[in-house]
């Protein structure tokens, strides 16, 4: 049995790659999958904004066009900041900057002083006024404990850093360390939204939750929906009649408002969406399993397992539910796509994930007045791009996912039996 399961997988394995090969749409839609998944795992760490949820605000470089280019000064915050692993960088959003950036035009250089022109956007306008800030050359580049002061005599500063310890610089070395390790040019390909955050950093930081909002609610209605499904469909009788009773329940309430009915009442975040989306998507695969398993339940194997002493639950986890896997792979694929959709839309409506998560809904929803009324729209129109890329690739995968495991078992067991193949029902 175990043997012939194995021919049968590998002979699905071997169309699914035919297709893939044969089929440019489904590589297309693959790309975009792989590409999506290898943004996610490596989170952080491949992000131009490496910062928490990719929040840094900069408010004087707020709707910059694509492709600009700005240049920064780092100046050392005075605060010791836990510096994170890649791991912890990418289950935990990302990693505190030791820095604060501030946009410049240019600097020069005063005694202990850097004097730096401050980038306001606006330096093509004809009342424009440069905007000088200076900044103690110490306090750049070290971390600095400002309640014992910096001193500099005969060009050469003294002060305590944040561990208490007294250090002592030259000016010159502090000059040469901040020309070369201090002052970048920066380049945003999408440009920053509203609030001075890098879009393309945010946008990748959303895939993230993209993507596990689809896998958790996937995998929430897929245990949901087997259990009840095989339970219904096996055991018949009054089980069968209350599961099919509580799925007619869950059937009649149109999904988007039982959602909201969700996250209202269990309160808005990450996590309610993640249980909201799949708790309103187990109805249609139980419906689907059931009615498979109460199709399996009298085949032979089914009824030499039982003659055979095994027990209801070896036969429903080890020889009935192996057998309804098809039409499950592909209902799967469609509710990732669907939670994808759904998130988006909560998000949008300022019920799904809240800020400063980042989620394309939701950067749609706060960018959505340039659509009409600035040269800007595209700030919400990429992430609705993304959004119609990624949801119209699941579905491509699991109209490919049916062709493969066919639309239904009579249907495959016809194919054989005219092609003059031996018909496996294990």
């Amino acid at each position: 049995m175990k043997k012939n399961n194995k021919i049968f997988l590998t002979s699905k394995l071997i169309n699914l790659l035919k297709l893939i090969f044969r089929r440019p749409l489904l590589s297309l839609s693959l790309v975009v999958i792989v590409s999506a998944i290898f943004i996610s795992i490596l989170g952080a760490n491949i992000r131009p904004d490496s910062s928490i949820d990719s929040n840094r605000q900069i408010s004087q470089i707020g709707r910059l066009e694509p492709g600009s280019k700005v240049q920064f000064l780092a100046i050392r915050k005075n605060k010791k900041v836990a510096q994170k692993s890649f791991f912890l960088k990418l289950f935990f959003g990302g990693q505190e900057s030791i820095y604060k950036l501030i946009p410049i035009y240019g600097y020069s250089f005063k005694d202990d002083k850097i004097i730096v022109e401050e980038y306001t956007g606006d330096i093509d306008d004809v009342n424009y006024k440069p905007f000088l800030v200076d900044f103690n050359l110490a306090d750049v580049v070290y971390p600095v404990d400002e309640s014992h002061g910096i001193s500099f005599l005969n060009s050469k500063f003294s002060f305590h850093n944040i561990d208490n310890k007294v250090v002592s610089v030259e000016s010159k070395y502090l000059k040469n360390e901040i020309i070369e390790n201090h002052i970048f040019y920066e380049k945003f390909y999408l440009g920053t939204d509203k609030l001075g955050r890098d879009l393309l950093s945010r946008l990748m930081s959303g895939t993230i939750v993209s993507l596990s909002i689809g896998l958790v609610s996937v995998v929430i209605s897929l245990i949901l929906g087997l259990f009840f499904g095989a339970v219904s469909g096996y055991y018949g009788g009054w089980v069968d009649d209350i599961i099919l009773w509580i799925i007619n329940v869950f059937w009649s309430i149109p999904g988007l408002l039982l959602i909201i009915s969700f996250t209202l009442i269990l309160e808005k975040g990450f996590v309610t969406v993640f249980v909201a989306v799949g708790l309103t998507m187990w109805v249609e695969l139980a419906r689907v399993v059931r009615g498979q398993v109460i199709a399996l339940r009298e085949m032979d194997y089914v009824l030499a397992g039982k003659s055979l002493g095994y027990s209801n639950f070896r036969i429903i986890t080890k020889h009935i539910i192996p057998n309804v896997m098809d039409p499950v792979i592909v209902i799967c694929a469609a509710n990732f796509a669907s939670a994808i959709l759904i998130e988006a839309g909560l998000s949008f409506l300022g019920i799904g994930v809240q800020i400063p998560t980042p989620s394309w809904g939701a950067i749609i929803e706060q960018h959505k007045e340039y659509i009409i009324i600035s040269d800007k729209a595209y700030l919400a129109l990429i992430p609705g791009f993304l959004i119609i890329i990624l949801v119209f690739s699941f579905m491509i995968l699991g109209n490919h996912f049916r062709d493969v495991f066919g639309k239904n078992r009579l249907a495959k067991t016809w194919e054989n039996n005219l092609q003059g193949a031996p018909i496996d029902h294990v």
